[in-house]
């Protein structure tokens, strides 16, 4: 293929450093992570957690878990396809298992570059613009989170009452639902009057910030905004959203059936979207491939708000979490050497963006 001679080019020294001074620094942090998750927790108690799973109800987390990704794929083939109407689903249903593959086996989230740069090989769009679309995905995902996680909050009954600064967090949680309505405004405003808002940005940034600073915040915004444009027809914008639903909903019944599989005692539904809504904030850390540790550790503080003792909430967490990384790794490991690319065609390409 065409990528060979891009990826037979020899990273610099000072690449080669920074990969591994990043992946040691992530191995550290989930090491941490995974000793304050088990800290207390007694071994043979924990296999005893892991060996009692209902099997069943494990392989069927794991397999809605691996669900969530043709819905990715689906979402994002919308906003690909915004640009060209010629982005066949099966291409970016490759370019998706292949990056949160690479997210599972390389270091500080190379996935997110590799997923675009998959996609820029296999559906044949540029580099550019596949990055600016994950970008877009990113910002969906988080807000939409954040709203599942606000309702849960404000629906559940914790163990004990949950108080920041004197305020309950329900009525925070209020104020994030209000947030994501506004801020799901202004994305709606900014598709539709791009220059105005960046017009309107440049001003202030460049009052404030110096002119180095403000250059580079000015161009990665307009990139980001570029990338929101594709989504200018309502019906896209619509479906984007709803497909961003169906993704988190999806996630949030293989939590739930997670928790049924490792015996988690009865909890609201809604402790699903709570549990994804603070695991998605902690794995916002840089750690190491796959995200163990942290996933662990605020799975375990999640479901103690609920009252869960340690040992069946690191089951469930370490357990769900081993279910939920064997497939698409897999999968995308498939598509991978399918596609013709390589992992070393994969971080040739993240050196170069």
């Amino acid at each position: 293929m065409d990528a060979a001679p891009r990826a037979e080019a020899p990273q610099p020294a000072p690449a080669r450093r920074g990969r591994f001074w990043q992946t040691a620094v992530g191995v550290g942090i989930s090491a941490a992570f995974l000793y304050w998750s088990l800290r207390g927790v007694s071994p043979a108690a924990f296999l005893l957690e892991i060996r009692s799973a209902n099997i069943w109800l494990f392989l069927t987390s794991a397999t809605l878990a691996t669900f969530t990704f043709p819905a990715r794929a689906a979402r994002w083939r919308i906003i690909l396809g915004a640009r060209t109407s010629a982005v066949r689903w099966t291409p970016v249903w490759h370019a998706t298992a292949i990056g949160f593959m690479a997210n599972n086996v390389l270091p500080a989230r190379a996935g997110e570059i590799a997923r675009a740069y998959a996609a820029s090989r296999l559906v044949g769009l540029p580099f550019a613009a596949s990055i600016g679309s994950v970008a877009v995905e990113r910002v969906f995902d988080g807000l939409v989170v954040m709203l599942l996680l606000a309702f849960a909050m404000t629906t559940s009954h914790f163990a004990t009452p949950l108080v920041v600064h004197g305020r309950s967090v329900s009525v925070l949680a209020s104020i994030v639902g209000g947030v994501f309505i506004l801020a799901l405004m202004f994305l709606f405003v900014l598709v539709h009057t791009p220059q105005g808002g960046l017009t309107a940005m440049a001003v202030v940034v460049r009052r404030l910030l110096p002119s180095r600073i403000a250059g580079a915040l000015l161009r990665i915004t307009k990139s980001f905004v570029d990338g929101l444009s594709v989504l200018r027809a309502p019906r896209d914008f619509f479906l984007v959203i709803v497909w961003s639903f169906v993704v988190w909903f999806i996630n949030a019944a293989a939590i739930y059936s997670g928790f049924l599989a490792f015996h988690v005692p009865a909890l609201p539904i809604t402790s699903a979207l709570l549990l994804q809504g603070i695991v998605a904030v902690g794995v916002a850390i840089p750690a190491s491939p796959g995200f163990f540790g942290p996933f662990e550790y605020f799975s375990i503080v999640a479901l103690g708000l609920y009252g869960v003792g340690p040992t069946t909430a690191a089951g469930f967490a370490l357990g769900t979490h081993i279910g939920w990384y064997i497939p698409i790794t897999a999968i995308g490991l498939w598509y991978l050497a399918r596609s013709g690319l390589s992992l070393h065609d994969i971080t040739a390409g993240e050196a170069a963006a």
